[in-house]
């Protein structure tokens, strides 16, 4: 279980590495301008003053990129970090060691203690004679069940797998 939770955040920080690396952007922006003008035109003939005001109004929008990094120059440098294939195959490498733990893991450790194996054996043989097998012989990892004319026998190895075959008929 540990291990394929680390195998969840591996992959969550590969990602998050891959995206800050490839160098986002932020949303565009949209900005909207109104611009209110007002003119005032005075006409005046003999005996009559005409005063016309007219209000102009023009809005305009423009969309703006703003980058997500906080500065907009940029350097000139020699050194221009690592490349992206290297952390490809870094990751590839990361995983095919996670599998590798993993697969060791599943394998087993080794051998069992005694008292366990014998727990185990004692586990099989009440499963088989809840099934109407009854116990012939018993040896400290194995044993003999009948039903009828029929033998079986469970076994326990060392690593504690249990298994089972028929033996020949008498």
């Amino acid at each position: 279980m540990r291990v394929s939770g680390l195998a969840v955040l591996f992959a969550a920080g590969l990602l998050a590495a891959g995206a800050i690396a490839m160098g986002g952007r932020a949303l565009d922006t949209t900005v909207t301008t109104t611009e209110t003008a007002a003119t005032t035109e005075t006409t005046t003939e003999p005996g009559t003053t005409v005063i016309t005001t007219a209000t102009v109004q023009q809005t305009t929008t423009r969309q703006v990129h703003v980058p997500t990094s906080g500065t907009t120059t940029t350097t000139a440098s020699s050194d221009e970090g690592t490349p992206s294939w290297v952390w490809v195959l870094l990751g590839i490498l990361a995983v095919g060691l996670i599998v590798l733990v993993v697969l060791l893991a599943r394998r087993g450790g080794g051998a069992a203690p005694a008292e366990e194996r014998r727990r185990r054996l004692d586990g099989a043989t009440a499963t088989w004679a809840a099934q109407g097998w009854a116990l012939e012989s018993q040896t400290a990892d194995s044993a003999v069940l009948r039903r009828g004319n029929e033998l079986m026998l469970v076994n326990v190895d060392e690593a504690g797998h249990v298994s089972t075959r028929p033996l020949p008929r008498q």
